[in-house]
């Protein structure tokens, strides 16, 4: 049994366009009218393969294939279709596709399972319209954090206002929520976005967890002044220290050669910015990720320890502000040897690797075993237009999903 390699692609290509900038970019921000066409189109492609389709009020499309036993928890599989704002056509969007076109082809071949089958695009995974993300895989597991629903985007709008007028209704948070115990398991088709397996010349990989993310936000607070008049010595100079920290989050992450650690200072806002007045107030983004819990933990008190020395040094103030912190998170073995199983009789010699990204199945994992195939991207771009996944290698992926399912209907 084998997926429609080409009904895959052509559904790949109709939602590209979705959203499409330049050539092959997309942007499809979560609760827009663009995230809503997604949705109808691929809730059409749900209901062709024989799923029962709604949209939850977290914003998630959710498409319910009726098992023979609705009673028993239920096998979940998807990803998402909102996009960064200058992102690829394939970052989440493989998963969705990937998991309709494995029902379809269960639902061609007349089998039906005994526990229900449920294929979910998820809202707003990327969080950067909001600054948070894996809004609707935490919000079916009633995992929001007090605020969410105040955040605003770069217009001022709320995501309260925006998940009303994407038709959902906030007050019924509770009816969409997922009792304990009722997701027998997750899985999620994702390309890779990093360069292991194009490097390794392999097509598909098998997860073995994520890597736990710790996001902050740092703002420093020195002294305006005239840069021509206060003389160095004695000069507050937030961006001066705000670069050195920098410095340091780069050299704590690479302490080590070879460790999976990254840390990242994605943006930097400066006031007053002017080019004759110095730096009064920097804030900015910082990103360090592991697989190794105790290591993160250790890097982040160095960190911490930088950040107090380097604003003494230079007689600032600061404030951090804690906007994520997540465990890393295993898949299950016993999925990852199903997997493993599937990539073997299509003769793929997989690799096993970790996931330095969260997905939606690291909300996941907190309520259900879960298990993940990567998809090879060529040179490891993404969140890019040039992020790309052959169309024989997406195949490949969804051919494994669809041994990996048939084998997990059986438990």
């Amino acid at each position: 049994m084998k997926i429609n390699s080409a009904r895959l692609q052509q559904h790949f290509e109709a939602m590209s366009l979705i959203g499409k900038i330049g050539e092959t970019g997309t942007c499809r921000p979560a609760h827009t009218e663009l995230e809503k066409q997604g949705f109808e189109i691929a809730g059409s492609w749900m209901k062709d393969a024989g799923i029962k389709v709604r949209i939850d009020n977290f914003g998630n499309l959710i498409g319910r294939l009726e098992g023979k036993n609705p009673n028993l928890p239920i096998l979940m599989m998807g990803s998402h279709l909102d996009s960064q704002p200058y992102g690829g056509r394939f970052d989440g969007v493989a998963g969705v596709l990937c998991a309709i076109e494995v029902v379809k082809t269960l639902n061609e071949n007349g089998i039906v399972p005994e526990r229900s089958i449920e294929v979910i695009s998820f809202a707003d995974e990327e969080g950067w319209r909001f600054n948070k993300g894996l809004f609707g895989s935490r919000g079916i597991l009633g995992k929001l954090e007090e605020g969410e629903l105040e955040r605003t985007d770069a217009a001022g709008i709320t995501r309260g206002q925006a998940l009303k007028d994407f038709g959902c209704d906030i007050t019924k948070f509770k009816e969409s929520e997922y009792k304990p115990g009722s997701i027998f398991c997750f899985l999620e088709l994702h390309i890779e976005q990093g360069p292991i397996l194009d490097m390794a010349h392999k097509p598909i990989g098998v997860v073995s967890g994520i890597s736990g993310p710790l996001w902050w936000t740092v703002k420093l607070k020195g002294m305006a002044g005239h840069t021509g008049s206060v003389p160095m010595p004695i000069r507050k100079d937030a961006l001066v220290g705000a670069a050195e920290i920098i410095i340091a989050v780069n050299e704590i992450a690479t302490q080590v050669p070879g460790n999976p650690t990254v840390g990242t200072v994605g943006t930097l806002n400066i006031f007053p910015a002017s080019r004759n007045i110095i730096p009064e107030e920097v804030t900015f983004t910082v990103d360090l990720r592991d697989i190794d819990l105790d290591r993160r933990n250790r890097y982040e008190k160095q960190l911490r320890d930088r950040i107090e020395a380097i604003c003494a040094k230079h007689k600032l103030t600061y404030e951090i502000s804690e906007d994520t912190k997540s465990d890393p998170r295993y898949c299950a073995d016993w999925i990852k040897e199903i997997i493993h199983t599937e990539c073997q009789k299509l003769q793929l010699d997989e690799i096993e690797l970790m996931s330095g990204p969260f997905h939606d199945a690291l909300a996941l994992s907190y309520a259900c075993d879960y298990g993940m195939i990567f998809v090879r991207c060529k040179d490891g771009i993404s969140h890019n237009p040039l992020e790309y996944s052959s169309y024989e290698d997406l195949a490949l992926g969804a051919n494994v999903m669809l041994g990996t399912v048939i084998q997990i209907l059986e438990k």
